[in-house]
């Protein structure tokens, strides 16, 4: 016997703050006026997709002490961007990546329960942490956290916002005008919360919202990361979108879950994707070659060069061979608060690889950087990007995809005007909005059922 076909999610990433934007092609728009917003938010919701996320950048990047500005650079505050999407959509999910290494529970709990609100319970939180002490200079206690100590203060801070969130049942507004009372609880929102990172006690100001809490998102693909997805998060932003990659993953994470006394459907497993389609196979081929050109400039390529090297490699050739000269390995790097710094954690083997597969392919730096770096997860017509997407969702390779665009903010018109009608004719995605809240969208309990069941168990 078969099993039923799953549902497919998906959800849209605003492009901009990372090296998918094409933001030098005409189509372009702006990252920052609120038209794009709106024009990207509506495409999503006109597609009936789950949600809009925005990833978040708490310092400007850059490299050799100078900005870096071959990609987007900078992009106005999360929170306001998504109250104000609130506002213009109806359905869609809004949801931020807010960083839990230097903002504090109390605060970040307000203003996403405030969404919650005013979205009609919609908000959704990306829980990320902060690796860097680049970034932590724009902070008045500075420095950062090892990684261990990075997960710990995400574990804790998470927790509390969650006691904060919980401090409210959601009974106590009489707003009696007969009687003049208000509350039916004086105490309302009292809370304690004493640990390691945190020790605070008061009453949280924000009632219950619609959602209890905004839907938690996890983004850590390292062990910790994992764990973490698998106590806590409703859904888990993944990297990975091939098939044997993507299985091995979501077996993984999933895996984890019973120990938490989870069920495999209580964590979403949803990575990025780009794409690029086509009139045909042969020609979105053609224009993804296109597109990993103008994403690659001879200047782009260099500089991704020196996230290994750790060095100045401004006078080299793009379409010239590799350095002959090895990486640089210090503490100190030209790249200060990359996430590619991480990546690459033997500079020397790297580079050694990269001249082989160079040498190999005749390959320039610019080639190699093309040919090695992120490519498009989808190519091809509207009916082979649908069937595929399709194939990869059955297979588990992830629960949906979060698609990013490399125009903005017109780049995800053309998937919601032919893959997901597609999609929708095959019976495996909505055609219209079931629920009204984020948790309706994505088959996720509000936590008062969760509580529940927990006390009849």
């Amino acid at each position: 016997m078969s099993k039923p076909l799953k549902q497919i999610h998906l959800a849209a990433h605003f492009p901009g703050v990372n090296n998918t934007t094409v933001w030098s092609d005409p189509a372009a728009g702006s990252h920052i006026e609120f038209s794009s917003f709106t024009h990207f938010a509506k495409t999503a919701e006109r597609a009936k997709f789950d949600f809009l996320f925005l990833a978040e950048g708490l310092r400007l990047r850059e490299q050799g002490g100078k900005i870096y500005d071959l990609d987007v650079v900078g992009r106005p505050d999360t929170f306001t961007i998504l109250a104000a999407l609130a506002a213009v959509t109806e359905h869609l999910g809004l949801t931020g990546t807010i960083n839990s290494t230097f903002n504090e529970p109390y605060e970040v709990a307000r203003q996403f329960a405030s969404l919650d609100h005013l979205s009609g319970g919609r908000a959704a939180w990306n829980v990320v942490t902060s690796w860097d002490a680049f970034t932590g200079e724009n902070f008045r206690r500075g420095g950062f956290l090892p990684q261990e100590e990075r997960y710990s203060r995400a574990k804790e801070f998470l927790a509390t916002a969650n006691e904060l969130f919980d401090s409210w049942r959601g009974d106590e507004i009489l707003a009696d005008q007969a009687t003049g009372t208000f509350l039916s609880d004086a105490k309302a929102g009292s809370f304690v919360h004493q640990g390691p990172q945190f020790d605070i006690h008061g009453q949280f100001n924000v009632p219950r919202s619609p959602q209890g809490r905004p839907v938690i998102f996890q983004a850590g693909e390292s062990d910790e990361g994992r764990e973490f997805a698998a106590s806590a998060a409703d859904a888990i932003f993944s990297r990975y979108a091939t098939l044997e990659a993507g299985q091995a993953f979501y077996t993984d994470v999933k895996s984890r879950l019973a120990k938490y006394g989870r069920a495999p459907g209580d964590l979403l497993i949803l990575p990025a994707a780009s794409f690029v389609i086509g009139d045909t196979d042969e020609e979105a081929e053609e224009i993804a070659h296109q597109v990993r050109r103008q994403q690659v400039s001879g200047a782009t390529a260099l500089k991704h060069l020196e996230f290994v090297w750790n060095r100045d490699l401004s006078s080299y050739d793009p379409e010239g061979p590799l350095p002959e000269v090895d990486p640089l390995v210090s503490e100190e790097h030209i790249s200060r608060g990359r996430a590619q710094v991480r990546m690459y954690r033997d500079p020397i083997a790297i580079a050694r690889e990269w001249r082989e597969l160079a040498e190999a392919n005749k390959w320039s730096i610019r080639d190699l950087v093309i040919n090695t770096g992120n490519r498009q997860s989808f190519v091809g017509s509207a009916a082979t990007v649908a069937r595929t997407i399709n194939e990869f969702v059955q297979a588990d390779v992830s629960d949906g995809f979060i698609l990013v665009p490399h125009i903005t903010p017109g780049g995800l018109d053309v998937f919601a005007d032919t893959v997901v009608p597609l999609l929708q004719e095959q019976g495996v995605y909505r055609t219209e909005y079931e629920g009204t809240t984020l948790r309706d969208h994505l088959g996720l309990a509000h936590p008062d059922q969760r509580r529940a069941e927990r006390a009849a168990s």
